[in-house]
């Protein structure tokens, strides 16, 4: 999340902060999250709908042209202050455990491009607000990669909480209460989709071990035919 928020500066195996998500309740306009009910993300009969208005499909994709603008810093921001809210996630970062000055950090060229990745997914999410079908399968195919890195759902909350506290001061008075609540929805919707992704990728993974299992401690018909 390859991936656009999962790759390089993730130790593989060890969970990864570095995701889109959101705050435990994010208004009146979220989707609940009924489960990994899903097996193919264009299986929109059990995905829920991404239940944001047209007015603030609007307002997300006017506040994005004035953030886009500085991504770069943003993506920084986002992430320091990620470690100085949450210090546990950088220990899952192997090129940034070590480094403790938060100043030397905002220097690091892999945080920086760490930061524009998980930009980038944002951006492809508000360039799709208006193909929910797109847009549903991006973040349940970004779930179904972070499986591949160990990076649980319980991750996911994180990044959209400090995405929000960032942007509040750099878009001024065009932060309004109707724009937080339709950035909220739109977060709330990526981290159920990834939620689900990831889900089905473990279910997945799960069948084809027990099957390899099974068929490793299964003897051959050949071999049994050889015994005999």
């Amino acid at each position: 999340m390859g991936c656009a928020l999962s790759g390089s500066g993730v130790e593989p195996g060890k969970p990864s902060p570095d995701v889109i998500g959101s705050a435990p309740r994010l208004g009146s306009g979220s989707a609940p999250d009924s489960g990994p009910d899903s097996r193919e993300p264009g299986c929109s009969a059990s995905l829920p709908p991404l239940l944001l208005t047209e007015q603030q499909k609007r307002l997300v994709a006017e506040s994005w042209k004035v953030l886009h603008q500085d991504i770069a810093r943003v993506g920084i921001i986002m992430f320091i202050r990620l470690f100085e809210t949450h210090p546990e996630c950088k220990d899952v970062f192997f090129l940034f455990r070590d480094i403790d000055d938060l100043q030397q950090l905002k220097m690091s060229k892999e945080l920086q491009s760490h930061g524009l990745r998980v930009m980038s997914f944002i951006e492809k999410s508000v360039a799709r607000l208006a193909q929910e079908d797109k847009l549903q399968q991006l973040a349940f195919e970004l779930g179904r990669s972070h499986c591949r890195y160990n990076a649980p759902p319980k991750y996911y909350e994180y990044v959209g909480v400090q995405f929000i506290a960032v942007v509040k001061p750099i878009l001024k008075e065009k932060w309004t209460a109707d724009v937080e609540e339709a950035w909220k929805c739109l977060f709330d919707y990526l981290t159920t989709m990834m939620k689900r992704g990831y889900q089905d990728a473990e279910q997945r993974n799960g069948v084809n071990q027990a099957s390899y299992a099974q068929q490793r401690d299964t003897p051959s018909s050949n071999s049994s035919q050889n015994v005999i």
